[in-house]
């Protein structure tokens, strides 16, 4: 028990040495930061005077403690987000900020109050000391300083600005100053901070989280227009030089040193593509592999035997020498070309690299965490636009993506399928997320994931069916079945993605047999009829489509779709008449018993309406059933007239008669 109590106390002396640590502190909230950091080192005298006292603490007093413990974690947090978060969101969301700084410093004044320190064997300038905290805690409650107005002005004005045409770049400036935005290393760490409260929030960026990265888009912009690098040497508009072995800033023409552990041990020149061994040593990619072609099968660096000759590329100090080549004004060493073409990112920021690069390198790790973490944040790079969308496929994430589609982490899936779906959008990306072998896994996914990734899976199969070719291979995976549970199963969002990833599949005529099979059919017709389905669109769109077919016709036909068709024809959207009159012209193509019911049901005036008002497909299928209404009406009339001996032998039947192509 007293080792749990000496623990309790050291954990206590621990977490505010770690608060202690904690500095520089943003300016929008730094003085109330400040203030609240000093006054919990001065709890330090106490909690080690308490430690090494041979005095018994009381029950109530441990259990105070721990409150004091679970109060000073969160004054740890707090501390923390206000030296190395966001200082936009800072500064934006100031007042909630403040909301929660008095939460806290209520939690601690309320955890110190409920100590009984005459009960204590503690010294008497130590119990004035800490009645001093408490005093200052009282003082301070509900007290909070004014904003910087002008600051927040420039803020908002910038914050609502949609257009950068009419960004006031005086406005730019003074905010970039007083952020203290205004050097390459302040831009990449404002980035950093602001995809770190994304991974915090669960991956989802919210809008005004959107909104700020936007902001910090136009300052980043601002700063490399007008030159405010102020932690950086000068550089010149155009690009300096760098050549193997030697590399210069234009500035003053000196050569800044390399650090030690950005030259390849081999060639002791900077690292391009660096890679590493299973030594753990890093050496230049092109360097390495002609040491391997020599025949040798050691580390040139430490002379042990390699165990593999596989190459892991070192994403982390591949991002460190771009921050440094940018830090020193000189252009970063380009990777050799890969075979195919490659697409520009120039557009893409260098801390948005930097950035790529090191959630790659965690992509790769194969730790749980980094692997969440980083799937989640490369999810929401991807969806931001379409830069990130190339830069990130370039870096070489849409391999390391596809091979977590099989983890037995729920979210690491979802987070994975999902940037895949993002970057999808590039259609360059479609072709190398296929060529990747991602086709299995996402099918793997919508079998067995979450219902988002389910949904999101459904949704990338649509998205990468949209090129003709990837319709065979996707419809051969086996993917058209769990897209028809979904369709019956999944939330309404799911519907819909389920039901776009069907429709498009079923454009290719071998995979409307393996959908009919898979009994999407009665889905469909339940969808169709069922109230409040919302999915009426759709399910007409695909039976439209799966009606060409001949097993689809089949079911269709033994559903009992004709009077919902007929109702629809009557009451529907022109898009949905449309659809509805194409499924019962089909059905009706040489089956004398569905037109017959359609005759009956009262199709006629609504058909005609179509011929007349409806859209150009609309008409025509409309006007194609009229026909085959008048001859099944003219052939009905005949055979009442005629004697039985006197009818012709060869009369045509409705099953001669000729049809519209399917689908047109």
């Amino acid at each position: 028990m007293e080792e749990d109590n000496g623990a309790l106390i050291q954990s206590l002396i621990d977490v505010v040495n770690e608060i202690a640590w904690i500095s520089d502190f943003r300016l929008t909230v730094k003085k109330q930061y400040c203030n609240l950091s000093r006054r919990l080192k001065l709890l330090i005298p106490m909690f080690e005077e308490i430690r090494d006292t041979k005095e018994p603490v009381s029950e109530d007093t441990l259990k105070a403690l721990v409150l004091l413990k679970e109060a000073l974690e969160s004054a740890k947090k707090l501390l923390r987000f206000g030296s190395q978060g966001s200082k936009i969101f800072l500064a934006v969301e100031r007042e909630q900020i403040m909301v929660k700084f008095h939460e806290v410093t209520a939690q601690l004044e309320q955890a110190l109050e409920g100590i009984a320190y005459d009960k204590l064997d503690i010294s008497d300038e130590v119990k004035e000391q800490v009645e001093l905290v408490l005093a200052q805690f009282r003082r301070a409650k509900g007290r909070a300083d004014a904003p910087d107005s002008e600051l927040m002005d420039d803020i908002f004005a910038l914050y609502n600005t949609s257009n950068d045409s009419s960004v006031d770049q005086n406005r730019l400036r003074r905010l970039a100053e007083k952020l203290q935005l205004i050097g390459i290393s302040d831009l990449t760490q404002e980035s950093l901070a602001l995809h770190e409260m994304v991974t915090a929030n669960g991956g989802d960026p919210g809008e005004s989280i959107e909104t700020m990265s936007g902001l910090l888009k136009k300052i980043k912009d601002f700063v490399q227009t007008e030159n405010l690098e102020t932690d950086t040497p000068g550089r010149d508009k155009s690009p300096p030089a760098s050549c193997s072995g030697q590399i210069s800033n234009e500035k003053n023409n000196t050569a800044p040193i390399i650090p030690e552990d950005f030259r390849c041990p081999i060639s002791l020149e900077l690292m391009r593509d660096p890679v590493i061994v299973s030594t753990g040593q890093t050496y230049e990619r092109s360097c390495i592999e002609k040491w391997f072609e020599a025949g040798h099968g050691t580390c040139p660096k430490t002379q042990q035997n390699l165990s593999s000759t596989t190459l892991t590329p070192n994403y982390v100090l591949r991002s460190l020498i771009a921050q440094w080549c940018e830090a020193n004004g000189i252009e970063p060493p380009k990777r050799p070309s890969s075979d195919r073409p490659c697409r520009s990112s120039s557009s893409c920021s260098a801390a948005e690299r930097t950035k790529i690069d090191i959630l790659l390198c965690k992509l790769a790790s194969g730790n749980p965490e980094d692997q969440r973490s980083a799937a989640g944040e490369i999810r929401l790079l991807a969806k931001r636009n379409a830069d990130n969308r190339v830069a990130i496929a370039e870096a070489g994430a849409i391999p390391l993506l596809v091979g977590l589609l099989s983890t037995p982490d729920s979210r690491v899936q979802e987070h994975a399928v999902t940037a895949l779906l993002n970057l999808s959008i590039c259609e360059d990306n479609k072709g190398s997320i296929i060529s990747s072998g991602a086709v299995p896994g996402i099918v793997l996914v919508l079998k067995k994931g979450s219902m988002e990734a389910r949904e999101n899976a459904a949704a990338t199969l649509f998205s990468l069916s949209v090129v003709d070719e990837n319709k065979v291979r996707i419809g051969a995976s086996g993917a058209i079945p769990p897209l028809v549970t979904l369709l019956s199963q999944g939330t309404q969002r799911g519907k819909k993605d389920a039901a776009t990833a069907l429709f498009n599949l079923c454009i290719y005529q071998g995979n409307k047999g393996k959908a009919v099979r898979a009994g999407v059919v009665p889905t469909l017709m339940q969808l169709l009829t069922e109230p409040g389905s919302g999915m009426v669109d759709e399910a007409l769109a695909i039976l439209a489509i799966l009606s060409s077919h001949s097993e689809g016709k089949a079911v269709i036909g033994s559903a009992k779709a004709v009077p919902v068709l007929v109702d629809v024809i009557g009451t529907g959207s022109p898009r949905n008449r449309e659809n509805a009159a194409a499924v019962l012209l089909h059905l009706c193509s040489g089956d004398e018993q569905h037109l017959l019911e359609a005759r009956e049901l009262g199709v006629m005036s609504s058909l005609i309406d179509l011929a007349q008002n409806g859209t150009d497909r609309g008409k025509r299928k409309a006007a194609q059933l009229l026909e085959r209404m008048n001859r099944l009406l003219e052939h009905t009339e005949e055979t009442r007239v005629q004697p039985p001996e006197s009818r012709p032998q060869n009369q045509p039947s409705l099953s001669n008669s000729t049809t519209e192509v399917a689908g047109s």
